[in-house]
């Protein structure tokens, strides 16, 4: 079982309550679609402009998590009933990914529930444990 850590976006926090993300979690759906089982070990709320998010993946590592998702709420937007890539909550999430896996040493996920209609997960940093192959 592969051991996930959540960070969502502040913007959304109020709005939010993460229930489509954790269901897709737990059946291994949508942006976790390539596991074969997974566990939540934590979640932050990563605050403008991330400062200190690498520390946030850090400890979610020292509890076990062997891969990191960012919600999709910060990469994409909700149209006319359907999730869209683009305009997202995180102007600057790919460097935010990058940077995790570079300090944290820790496979980043981009996408938990609500996926764009064609999008596939971008991973930064190897592979996640645990994680089926294509």
């Amino acid at each position: 079982m592969t051991q996930i850590g959540l960070i969502r976006c502040e913007k959304n926090e109020n709005r939010c309550p993460l229930t489509s993300c954790l269901r897709s979690l737990k059946t291994t759906t949508q942006g976790f679609a390539g596991y074969e089982a997974a566990e939540l070990v934590g979640v932050f709320t990563c605050r403008c402009p991330g400062s200190g998010v690498a520390d946030m993946a850090k400890i979610l590592k020292r509890k076990g998590a062997e891969a990191i998702h960012f919600c999709t709420c910060t990469f994409a937007h909700k149209e006319e009933g359907a999730w869209v890539e683009g305009r997202g909550f995180c102007k600057h999430l790919e460097n935010l990914l990058q940077q995790i896996a570079g300090e944290a040493d820790i496979p980043c996920v981009q996408g938990t529930a609500h996926l764009p209609a064609s999008y596939t997960p971008i991973t930064y940093g190897a592979a996640p444990a645990g994680q089926r192959s294509a």
